[in-house]
Parts: C-alpha cells; sequence; structure tokens
C-alpha cells in the first residue's frame, strides 16, 4: 500500500492500531487496520550479552530506544497522523528486569555494569534455585507442569537474593519485560495476568500470589512487602492502562499523550491470539510459535494438568479460558547449531547472501529441488537422526539437563550432505512437537490441528514436514507477522475498537494456507524416524 493511499484513508478517518514485539534479537513495530491488514513495520535491533555460566544479559534502556526507534519509523513509512492511533500493545519475551529507585537500571550480573539489568529468558544461572525449588514440592508447582524451569522469574529472584544481595535489596521493581514496557509507556505498575501468571506464579484463577509458596522456596522478603515489587494489580491482557501514553512516552515514540496502551503479553502468548481465533475455535487449535525458541499453546474450557507441560494457566492467553504451555528450549536456534556445524556451512552461507536469501531459504530451496514433492524432502535425511536438545528438554520432561543428540554422521561434506542435516534437524523440531500433542492428549487435552506463526516456521518446507511428523495438518494465517498482529489486538482492546479479545481475534485473523500430513509411506517414514528419536532421547538421558 502506498503512502498517498494511507493518507487518503487517514483522512477519512480510519482508525489503526500498533503491536509492538520485543524478541531477543529486535524489537519489531507493526501498524495495523481493523481487519488485521499489516500496512507499514521497522524493525531495530538488540544486544544480548553472553557470559560463561549460562548467562544472558540485555539492557532495558536500548530496548525501549529500539521500540521507540521502530514505531517512529513505522509512523513515518505509514505516513499515519498520530491521532490515528488507537491504540497500542506490548508484546515481549519472558526476561527479568531489575530496576532501582526512580527506574534506574541494575546490573544483575557479574560485570557490574549497570545497564546490563535484565536476565534473559534463556539465561540458566538460576537451574540450582529451580532444582531446590522442585524439591520442595509445593502444590503452586502444580501449575508449572510439576516442575518450575529455570527460565521463569521465580529461580532467577532467588539467584539474584542469594548472589548479588545487593542488587536484590536495592531493586524497586522487578518486572516481567512486557510489564517494563507498559510501564514505561504509562507509569502504571499493573501487571499482566499472562505474565505474571505463566512466569511468576501467580494463580490467576484464584486471583491471588501464594504467599506459603514464596515463604517455602526463600523469597519470604516478596510476601512481607505484600508483593510491592513483583505486582499487586494484575489485569488481564487488553486493559487499558493508567492514563495512556505519558507525555514523554508519547514524545519519543511520536504518537499523542493519553493514546491506549493495553496490558501486554509474552511474545509466544501474542503469536497465540494472533493465530488461534482465525478458525473461531481456538480449543481445537494448538498455537505453535516457531521462532528461536518454540512455544505450544493449547487452550481449553477447564484445566487439565499435564506432567511436563507448564500451565493450567487461568485466562492467560484467551480470556477466561485454560491454557497449557509447552515447547522447545530451542528451535530455530537448534537448527542453526547444527547448520554451524557442517562444513559446507561458510561457504554456502556466501552463497545464499550472493543470492539475497537466507541459508535455510537456500537449503529448503535445495532440497524442494531435489525431491518429488514437499513430504518426500524427509528421504533426504537418510539414517540421519537429530535429538536438538541443545538447551534441554523444555516439554515434556522438564529436563534442563537433557542435551542434543546427532546420530548416523558420515564423512560427507559437500551441500548435499548439509541439505540432509538440515531436513533431519527440520524433522526433529517436528518430533519433539509431537511428543507434546501426544503428551497432552494423553491427559485430556487432545487437539485437531496446528496453527503456524514465528519467523522460522514461515518456509512451506518447514510446515508441510512439520504436518508430515506430527500427523495434523499445519495451518498458516493470512498474517505475516501473527506476533505482531496479536500485540496489536490488544492495543484494538485497549483503544475500544473491539469489546473483547475474542472479538478481536475473529476479526483481525484468517486462515490462508493449509499444509495437510502426507499419505500412507511418508506416515510410515516418520512413525519409523519418530521411534529412532524417542529411542535416541532414552539412551541419551541413560548415559547420562
Amino acid at each position: 500500500m502506498t503512502s498517498g493511499n494511507l493518507n487518503t484513508r487517514a483522512a477519512n478517518g480510519t482508525r489503526y492500531v500498533i503491536g509492538v514485539d520485543v524478541g531477543t534479537g529486535s524489537a519489531r513495530a507493526g501498524i495495523f487496520d481493523a481487519a488485521g491488514r499489516m500496512v507499514a513495520s521497522a524493525k531495530h535491533d538488540i544486544t544480548a550479552f553472553h557470559e560463561s555460566g549460562a548467562i544472558v544479559e540485555q539492557s532495558s534502556g536500548e530496548i525501549w530506544n529500539a521500540v521507540c526507534h521502530s514505531v517512529t519509523q513505522a509512523l513515518t513509512q505509514a505516513a499515519i497522523p498520530p491521532e490515528q492511533i488507537a491504540g497500542i500493545g506490548f508484546d515481549a519475551t519472558c526476561s527479568l528486569v531489575v530496576l532501582g529507585p526512580g527506574g534506574q537500571p541494575l546490573p544483575v550480573g557479574p560485570s557490574e555494569k549497570a545497564e546490563r539489568d535484565i536476565i534473559v529468558w534463556m539465561d540458566h544461572r538460576a537451574l540450582e534455585q529451580a532444582q531446590r525449588i522442585n524439591s520442595t514440592g509445593h502444590d503452586v508447582l502444580k501449575f508449572v507442569g510439576g516442575t518450575i524451569s529455570p527460565e521463569m522469574e521465580t529461580p532467577k529472584l532467588l539467584w539474584l537474593l542469594e548472589n548479588r544481595p545487593n542488587v536484590f535489596a536495592a531493586a524497586w521493581q522487578f518486572f516481567d519485560l512486557t510489564d517494563f514496557l507498559t510501564w514505561r509507556a504509562t507509569g502504571d505498575l499493573s501487571r499482566s495476568t499472562c505474565t505474571v501468571t505463566c512466569k511468576w506464579t501467580y494463580l490467576a484463577h484464584e486471583r491471588r500470589w501464594d504467599e506459603s509458596y514464596f515463604r517455602t522456596v526463600g523469597l519470604a522478603v516478596l510476601a512481607d512487602e505484600g508483593f510491592a515489587r513483583i505486582g499487586q494489580r494484575v489485569v488481564e491482557p487488553g486493559t487499558p492502562l493508567g492514563n495512556g501514553l505519558t507525555a514523554h512516552a508519547a514524545a519519543e515514540l511520536g504518537l499523542r499523550a493519553g493514546t491506549p496502551v493495553a496490558a501486554g503479553m509474552i511474545d509466544a502468548h501474542a503469536g497465540g491470539i494472533g493465530t488461534v481465533g482465525a478458525e473461531g475455535k481456538p480449543e481445537s487449535c494448538l498455537a505453535y510459535v516457531f521462532g528461536t525458541s518454540s512455544c505450544t499453546m493449547t487452550t481449553t474450557r477447564a484445566p487439565v494438568f499435564v506432567p511436563g507441560v507448564w500451565g493450567p494457566y487461568f485466562s492467560a492467553m484467551v480470556p477466561n479460558a485454560w491454557l497449557n504451555e509447552g515447547g522447545q528450549s530451542v528451535a530455530g536456534a537448534a537448527i542453526e547449531r547444527l547448520l554451524s556445524m557442517h562444513p559446507e556451512t561458510p561457504r554456502a552461507q556466501s552463497r545464499a547472501e550472493q543470492s539475497g536469501e537466507s541459508l535455510p531459504a537456500m537449503l529448503a530451496g535445495l532440497a524442494a529441488k531435489h525431491s518429488t514433492s514437499l513430504s518426500d524432502a524427509v528421504k533426504l535425511a537418510e539414517s540421519l537422526h537429530v535429538v536438538p536438545e541443545f538447551l534441554g528438554n523444555r516439554a515434556p520432561f522438564a529436563d534442563p539437563h537433557a542435551r542434543a543428540v546427532i546420530a548416523g554422521l558420515g564423512m560427507e561434506t559437500g551441500l548435499d550432505s548439509l541439505v540432509a542435516l538440515y531436513v533431519a534437524g527440520l524433522c526433529s523440531i517436528g518430533y519433539g512437537l509431537r511428543q507434546i500433542i501426544e503428551t497432552q492428549a494423553q491427559a485430556g487435552a487432545p487437539i485437531e490441528q496446528v496453527v503456524i506463526s514465528g519467523g522460522a516456521g514461515r518456509l512451506d518446507l518447514v510446515r508441510q514436514l512439520l504436518a508430515d511428523a506430527t500427523g495434523r495438518p499445519v495451518l498458516a494465517t493470512e498474517a505475516h507477522e501473527p506476533v505482531l498482529l496479536g500485540a496489536a489486538m490488544l492495543g484494538g482492546v485497549a483503544g475500544g475498537m473491539f469489546d473483547d479479545l475474542r472479538s478481536a481475534m475473529a476479526r483481525m485473523s484468517r486462515i490462508s494456507q493449509t499444509y495437510t500430513p502426507g499419505p500412507g509411506d511418508t506416515a510410515t517414514v516418520h512413525d519409523t524416524r519418530y521411534r529412532a528419536f524417542t529411542k535416541l532421547q532414552r539412551v541419551a538421558k541413560e548415559i547420562r
């Protein structure tokens, strides 16, 4: 759509919403109309600082600046006046932000650099603390699949208390990154039901923190304070916060002061609402967000307890419904790691760059070229098998100690063997997803189809192999940026464009393509490979 067309529409009173998504590597902003069509977008990269000991940190100041850059650039690109923006919604990774008095950043690691005030979701420094929390067997753990993850926030808070006591004591607020963004935009300290229920052990179905849990695991100080530093007011995603954008934040973002700001969501959950409402029956769909890591989100009317799968969480994604959340600790990142190990990758990367495409896109094209169909590409993997658990198993085993297995490697070093490794890796992601689907179905949460989103899941080959590996249809929405769309839906609810989130989901999202599992021979191949996958998992655990 041209800027001239956009100006005409704006002059006619068309209202738009902005969705902001902060992932691990970048902040993105998208501007959408009421039908869910994206009319402009922009992104700005952000830095992740890696240290030994599984430490990964970021800067809240850098992230906010990246958000402002992305929003102002998208507005300029669209040529939409600020008064036509009805609302703005945020999503982000479930990372921990630590701020001192006045909102000043505090150093969360050994670098002692205050600007590094975020413990990133993938940071596993709190592994020992998570194990000790799990050893308590507290009832709250039932709502995280029985086992808390070091990716969640209470183990990280306990790590801070034990290893950085001065920083912990000096902290004014501990935020999930999404809640930091909405506070930075509005000055409102409210937390989202999505963030604190999924990652902080808030019991949304009872609308309370469990004081005994915090006292049992060693975080009694937070209970003594009445939870003032982690959230005393918890609201549902899409709830308008404060008086909208503060004058200062509005100036930074290029928007009007008072523009409605919605309580936000974790990034994967924004992708969930950006996809599963397209069919009008979210309870039959599994939302699969395939990015650096993967997240699976299943909606049920009644709570379902699935060992090794997080939840059930009440009203954390779809309002007044329960959510089970699983996924893989690395997914897109697992494919990147696999490819980086192959000797042909530097030459292949150069070739891909010369042709103006990504390495995975080039490899997917070669796999398709050498196969009679996308489903037939599985044969390229031959006897090569992968268990892609480089950073542990998030679900269904909740085993952070699990590690990757590659079986069947030969001495081949050419491009064909790199394609084979890529295909084997994609299949392995599908088998991990199948394992989660089967585990949930056995517990009473079956699904009929998978709705995909995320940057690593955009290629046709990826979608078809996932359908074949899981035996479930994989659906793709019209929206090329469903995570951004989900964030925009929140802004639309806060801005009064929709009565509620379900209405926004139904109005703004539509299915564009369906990838059906391949015929009998394909299913047989994947069944055989899936058995090999689960056997390798078991053997790796026995060896460990």
